[in-house]
């Protein structure tokens, strides 16, 4: 089956900078691929390219087997987009901002008005379709993005920080909603985000990004068993030799001792803490993505950096101000 999107040597240079470098990577059909990387890695480059705001300066892009570069609009009428933003018109109403984009996508009246109802009703948002948008919550506004961006049946849906800056709860509603248009419609998603648990939860690869480049590509467990299956931290005098066990794959100073990524925990344990000589306080946590990442970018997913802070909708609107 073709992949839903592909990327040959992508590259995207910025005068003496290079933004992406070379990328190749496939996303199959119903796939969810978290994008990760720090600020700065590229990530919001990339998918503008996919998005086709931004002309590569070298390579191919394909979404659903077209050419993104040659055929644009084509592109985009398969494509749907979740900005960071709100993009939403606070004194329209929930219904009336969904009709305005069935309109700008061509659709007629009335598979559009059969669409809202039905997005509308996904989302549970049909008992305030008729409230102005500036009375919904942080949470109902998100969940009308969604419905917007998914009213004209794109085959990829780019998601750009969902749930920032929403609670809780109202994350993992929104978690809920995107399980659920994955499962149904067989709908591709990118989804860039730096929550690590809602990365770990919705999807099935992440890309770890830095520097333009992809330093690692698999599942969420998958990842985490490169590091180690549990995190241990021994207080106290730590031997080299109980550091340099087999059955350590990595391990790193803290104040006053060490953190040490064990595999096979359980039946390692004992070994361990006999090697390690004079042990005054021990803890023992999972690994974590968090932890996957900052071993493969040395930062924290929250560091600042220079290129991308604004998303994908800073983008858009510094690339239309060039244009005029």
């Amino acid at each position: 089956m073709e992949p839903s999107v592909k990327t040959v040597n992508l590259t995207k240079k910025f005068s003496d900078i290079t933004a992406v470098d070379s990328l190749s990577l496939e996303i199959s059909q119903g796939e969810t691929l978290g994008f990760l990387g720090p600020n700065g890695a590229g990530k919001t480059t990339t998918i503008n390219m996919l998005c086709t705001l931004l002309r590569p300066t070298s390579g191919s892009a394909y979404i659903c087997g077209i050419d993104a570069v040659k055929y644009p609009l084509e592109v985009r009428k398969k494509t749907g987009i979740i900005f960071q933003e709100p993009s939403s018109d606070d004194m329209l109403t929930g219904y009336e901002n969904l009709y305005l984009h069935a309109m700008l996508y061509g659709m007629n009246k009335n598979s559009a008005e059969k669409k809202i109802k039905e997005m509308l009703f996904i989302t549970g948002l049909e008992k305030r379709a008729g409230d102005q948008v500036r009375t919904y919550s942080g949470g109902m506004r998100r969940r009308l993005e969604i419905a917007r961006g998914l009213l004209h049946e794109p085959a990829v849906l780019f998601l750009d920080e969902p749930t920032l800056g929403l609670d809780p709860s109202a994350r993992r509603e929104i978690w809920s909603y995107l399980g659920k248009i994955k499962s149904d419609r067989k709908t591709t998603i990118i989804l860039t985000t730096h929550y690590m648990e809602e990365a770990d939860s919705l999807s099935d690869r992440i890309a770890v990004i830095d520097r333009g480049k992809i330093i690692a590509l698999d599942s969420p467990s998958a990842l985490k068993s490169s590091l180690g299956e549990d995190l241990v931290f021994l207080k106290g005098k730590i031997s080299d030799q109980a550091l340099n066990l087999p059955f350590i794959t990595h391990f790193e100073k803290k104040g006053e001792g060490y953190e040490i990524a064990v595999k096979g925990l359980s039946k390692n344990i004992k070994k361990l803490l006999e090697e390690a000589e004079d042990v005054s306080e021990i803890e023992i946590r999972r690994v974590s993505l968090e932890d996957v990442f900052l071993k493969l970018t040395g930062k924290k997913i929250d560091e600042e950096g220079k290129e991308e802070s604004g998303g994908v909708f800073e983008s858009v609107v510094r690339y239309n101000s060039v244009r005029k």
